[in-house]
């Protein structure tokens, strides 16, 4: 590094810790940082090359030239990779797992409650189970997120403990269950309470460590929720014959268990709190940005429609006489395609854009519902191939929305910004 450059870096310093002088190495030739530039211009200007004339402009254009530069070298701060980014992967995987792997799993309880426990009541209304626990994870989440990048790293921890133990004890209880307000208390809202504890900081930590490679390892951490929607329906399939709904459920809860344990040690952050005044009431501010706000109305829309499949699946087959083992096998093999649709679109996504994939995604969505699934009736090879197609595509949009919120924000308000965008899209 040239004399120039160590000059740069300590007048960069030196400004950026709030001093109003400006103090570098004497070099031969002069400094050529941003800021010494600048104020040899206001110097030659003024015709006045005194010390003080040189610090009190300092506080007018220092800020100026520094942030840009700044911003330059955002890039450099973040790890992107590392046993401890990795670690934190690892943790925000299974912290996914437990909420988005039972959540992919929804058609499978779907189909065995409107056939057991809940067989008096119409799908509709055993829906509504479901849609209030994804309300909750979605909703209640704006002030996780906020509380994501006020406070520091033990904050975390006391969530994801808190998220953790409400999702294991909501599994173990479902045991219990035998009415409709059981469900609904049970599954609905302390299963939704506890995955909005859980969601923001699994999406939010990664940001902290990858910028670069952010679709990439978000990408990664998401297939977690697809390889839930693949062992969930495939254990129960298995379970619910042998040991009754009561056990099998105490089993999925014991899984649980077992995620939480890397969840509550890797999930961590990396950059200081923000020092924004932290508030009970939600923070709809960042809507007033107009890419940020129809961002947030694309994603409304998106998850309007997206989860609809994923819920129904196995009870569309049921009801096209295809019975409810090939129910869960479409169900599984959905989330076969979304496991491939979370992993590759991200690595490609880093490369020639995240909103550009997305987009693109999207549109196979449309065409695997009207093209695929509409004309299906009760053909297998036909559902087959929309529940891999569709998964595939739905994949990409579930594990891209987050990183492409990223990219609308600074990084210490990634977590305020996800969960506001998701909380509006919970409304849908």
């Amino acid at each position: 590094m040239g004399n120039g450059e160590k000059a740069e870096e300590t007048c960069i310093k030196t400004t950026n810790n709030g001093n109003d002088s400006h103090e570098h190495p004497e070099i031969a030739g002069g400094c050529n940082c941003s800021p010494c530039v600048a104020l040899d211009g206001i110097k030659e200007e003024h015709g006045c090359n005194q010390r003080a004339s040189t610090e009190h402009n300092l506080a007018q254009v220092g800020t100026q030239y520094l942030v840009p530069s700044t911003l330059h070298d955002e890039d450099d701060d973040f790890p992107e990779g590392g046993l401890r980014a990795w670690l934190v992967v690892v943790g925000c995987w299974c912290a996914m797992f437990m909420v988005f792997g039972v959540v992919n799993s929804t058609a499978a309880f779907q189909d065995y409650f409107s056939s057991h426990q809940l067989r008096d009541h119409t799908p509709g209304q055993i829906g509504w189970i479901f849609s209030t626990n994804l309300f909750l994870v979605f909703f209640c989440g704006i002030y996780v997120g906020k509380v994501f990048d006020a406070y520091g790293p033990w904050p975390l921890r006391i969530m994801i403990a808190a998220g953790s133990t409400a999702i294991v004890l909501s599994m173990v209880l479902l045991s219990f269950c035998t009415e409709y307000w059981h469900f609904m208390l049970d599954y609905g809202v302390l299963g939704g309470l506890g995955g909005a504890l859980l969601n923001p900081p699994a999406y939010a930590a990664i940001g902290h460590f990858f910028k670069r490679r952010c679709g990439f390892a978000t990408g990664i951490a998401c297939t977690s929720g697809s390889l839930g929607g693949i062992i969930i329906p495939f254990m129960l399939q298995a379970l619910l014959p042998k040991i009754g709904f009561a056990w099998s459920t105490r089993v999925l809860g014991l899984l649980l268990l077992v995620t939480a344990i890397p969840a509550n040690l890797f999930v961590t952050k990396r950059l200081p709190p923000d020092t924004k005044e932290l508030t009970v009431f939600p923070d709809l501010t960042s809507l007033k940005d107009p890419k940020f706000a129809l961002c947030t109305l694309g994603v409304f829309l998106m998850e309007w429609g997206l989860f609809v499949p994923i819920a129904y699946i196995s009870s569309y087959t049921t009801s096209q006489g295809l019975g409810s083992s090939f129910g869960f096998t479409a169900l599984a093999l959905l989330n076969v395609g979304s496991f491939f649709g979370r992993l590759l679109p991200g690595f490609v996504a880093d490369r020639i854009g995240r909103f550009n994939i997305i987009i693109v995604t999207i549109a196979l969505c449309v065409v695997t519902v009207l093209g695929i699934w509409l004309p299906a009736g009760d053909s297998k090879a036909v559902i087959i191939v929309f529940a891999i197609s569709f998964g595939f595509a739905s994949g990409s949009n579930l594990g891209l929305l987050a990183v492409c919120v990223s990219q609308l924000c600074k990084v210490e308000d990634y977590g305020r910004y996800f969960a506001t965008c998701y909380s509006i899209a919970s409304l849908g």
